[in-house]
């Protein structure tokens, strides 16, 4: 068949583009076409993850291979390391480390996955049940540290009292889920590892939640309708494509959440101080008491970098999956190098392995965590199992109530254990004193006081408060405007090296702050910033700026570059075309980086707590501690202060919803 085109008219010749290939110079073409601009762009953040970040981790290593001898400081080489073979606390605090994870990461994934599943059915209410969900990431770890260590409390806290009443405490006792009744839940070397652990899910279960409902929305629901007129059962589409739909945002979430566990500091801190004796203190934990308390910064130095090959692994794991959806065809290299069978075996075997080694690790606590996760899982099979029998039977409306019944059941129960904190602290904070002391009405304060707000403000909360404004607020606008820059010329320009930039963001966006802390101490120390608001406005940038930039990238890629093109073929500059256009169009994505770099900045503990001994700089975190004296617990005051440490991100968050979620998706598609 013939195809009659049409002739073409001369066409003037095009215009190149600004920067065109013919018009490059030979240091444009080695360097990259926009390698001037770049330099100026990602300079103020390449100084900083360089000197904040690269420098301090190699200075680091340096410091492992010293001893500190009275006044000097001498080389000893690999003798910290070799110390750490028969250090038996060290031994300990891995061991508290992986079981604290390992546990926490198990009931994270269960119970966010089971309130992912129970929102995303929700048919009214989703946005404020989600939002309710979402109050325990959002309010501060001390906050969340006091208020548990309040409740738990065995002479004023409510939960000893509640469960007596109940009959469930003496059940627990019965069982030998509890050696005794009334439990002494922190101070029972038996009770307070799985206590912290219970903390630390009540935490993160929102994050869990929250992505895990992101990856139920991708997932296609024309497969469900499929499955259904094929007659799988729920459980069945539940395996076969919820599952394996879910599978890809899964493996990240529980990396980058085990990278965060794995090193965490201040919850335990704050709610056990590693006690009773060494039964909770994680290894992060070892490394402060030798490198701040012993001033042996050679030891704690040793301490974080010889765990540093297990943390590079679940690095380099999180790196390659978040770096997948930016390569072609990237996302079945994995699946070419397994058979279908080793694929499904694979997941099977590290949950085995898993399970032995806590086994081996924690026999006093696993067949109670067993039992514990056991329950959860048979009801739930259960209702499951009734529903897919009414439906077989073609008795939808039983199948539809047994389903509704259980699933509002189950979000009363989510809702409750979300809540119930957060209650108990806001009465606690209007109750007396003299009610408190008196355990005369728990849950309710007769009458309502502010006795604790008036004698809070006595002592520095109220500079506590200013001190953490500031130092949140610049180190915010710090993070913002290099971010900003940063992110843009990796997103835009193109330069030699931007790919390996882009990959160091994201190394160090996941790097945790228990491998900085020392060599940053020494920093401070070094150029005489101890006790100093700037050494706090200095240190915070090295966990804000990297998830900002990396954030950002992945925004500006969202914004179509047409946009700056025609600016640019108008006569604007690069740099004018970035003012004018694109910073406008990106102030959902720079107002989600706003509002979650001025929240980490507004609760972060450990660098505050590293360096700031002053009561006129502490942070409200360092701050809330130190009120603490010996075994003396001003409950009201501690309740008084988290609500109004508390207030200002929830308020924070509620306003900034719409861009935040905006902002964050953007984000998270192109990044």
């Amino acid at each position: 068949m013939t195809v009659l085109r049409p002739e073409r008219t001369p066409r003037a010749p095009d215009r190149p583009a600004p920067g065109g290939s013919s018009s490059l110079t030979r240091t444009q073409r080695v360097l990259g076409r926009d390698w001037r601009l770049a330099a100026v762009f990602i300079g103020p953040t390449l100084l900083l993850v360089a000197g904040l970040i690269l420098v301090p981790i190699a200075d680091s290593v340096f410091t492992s291979l010293t001893e500190r001898h009275g006044a000097e400081t001498v080389f000893v080489g690999l003798d910290n390391y070799a110390a750490l073979v028969d250090d038996g606390l060290f031994h300990h605090g891995v061991l508290n480390s992986f079981v604290f994870t390992a546990y926490a990461e198990i009931f994270k994934v269960t119970f966010g996955l089971i309130a992912a599943l129970l929102l995303h059915h929700l048919r009214r209410g989703k946005a404020l049940v989600a939002a309710v969900i979402l109050l325990p990431w959002v309010i501060p770890t001390v906050v969340t540290a006091f208020t548990w260590r309040s409740l738990l409390d065995p002479i004023f806290g409510s939960v000893n009292v509640l469960l007596t009443d109940s009959g469930i405490g003496p059940a627990l006792a019965a069982m030998g889920l509890v050696d005794k009744w009334p439990a002494e839940w922190l101070s029972d070397p038996a009770l307070a590892m799985p206590a912290v652990i219970l903390v630390n899910v009540w935490k993160g279960i929102p994050f869990f939640t929250v992505t895990f409902l992101a990856g139920l929305k991708a997932i296609d629901s024309g497969l469900h309708e499929a499955a259904m007129v094929d007659g799988a059962s729920p459980w069945q589409r539940f395996v076969h494509i919820t599952l394996p739909g879910l599978r890809p945002v899964m493996i990240v979430t529980v990396l980058l959440s085990s990278i965060w566990t794995f090193n965490n500091f201040d919850l335990i801190w704050l709610m056990t101080q590693g006690g009773p004796g060494d039964a909770t203190a994680p290894y992060v934990m070892v490394a402060y008491s030798k490198a701040i308390q012993q001033l042996q910064l050679g030891a704690g130095a040793a301490v974080t970098l010889v765990m540093l090959p297990v943390i590079a692994i679940l690095v380099v794991i999180l790196v390659r999956l978040m770096r997948r959806s930016d390569l072609p065809g990237a996302a079945d290299l994995g699946r070419r190098r397994l058979t279908p069978g080793r694929r499904k075996a694979l997941p099977w075997m590290i949950v085995a392995a898993a399970v032995l080694v806590l086994v081996w690790a924690s026999p006093h606590i696993v067949w109670k965590a067993a039992l514990v996760l056991g329950v959860f899982v048979v009801l739930a099979a259960a209702v499951g199992r009734v529903v897919s029998a009414f439906a077989a039977r073609g008795n939808r409306l039983a199948a539809r109530l047994v389903a509704g019944t259980g699933s509002g059941i189950a979000l009363v129960g989510l809702l409750g254990f979300v809540l119930a904190p957060l209650y108990w602290m806001t009465i606690t904070a209007f109750k007396s004193d003299d009610q408190i002391v008196a355990r005369t009405d728990d849950l309710w304060p007769t009458p309502w006081s502010t006795e604790q707000f008036t004698n809070l403000f006595t002592g520095a909360f109220g500079t506590w408060y200013v001190n953490t404004i500031l130092v949140s607020v610049a180190s915010t606008a710090i993070a913002l405007v290099c971010a900003a820059l940063a992110g843009y010329a990796l997103a835009r320009l193109k330069f030699r090296g931007s790919e390996s930039f882009t990959v160091t963001i994201l190394l160090t966006y996941v790097m945790p702050g228990a491998l900085l802390f020392i060599p940053l101490y020494q920093l401070v120390s070094g150029i005489g910033l101890n006790d100093s608001l700037w050494s706090l406005v200095l240190a915070y940038p090295t966990f804000t700026l990297p998830f900002a930039t990396w954030l950002l990238v992945g925004y500006f890629k969202s914004i179509p570059a047409d946009l700056e093109e025609a600016a640019l073929v108008d006569g604007c500059t690069r740099f004018g075309a970035f003012l004018r256009i694109v910073l406008p169009l990106a102030k959902p994505g720079l107002l989600a980086v706003a509002l979650f770099t001025l929240t980490n900045a507004w609760n972060e503990f450990l660098f505050a707590f590293v360096f700031i001994t002053k009561d006129d700089y502490k942070t409200l975190p360092v701050g809330m501690q130190s009120m603490i004296f010996g075994d003396v617990v001003p409950q009201g005051q501690l309740a008084a202060a988290s609500l109004l440490v508390s207030i200002p991100v929830v308020l924070m968050y509620g306003f900034g919803q719409r861009f935040l979620t905006e902002g964050l998706t953007a984000g998270a598609v192109k990044g």
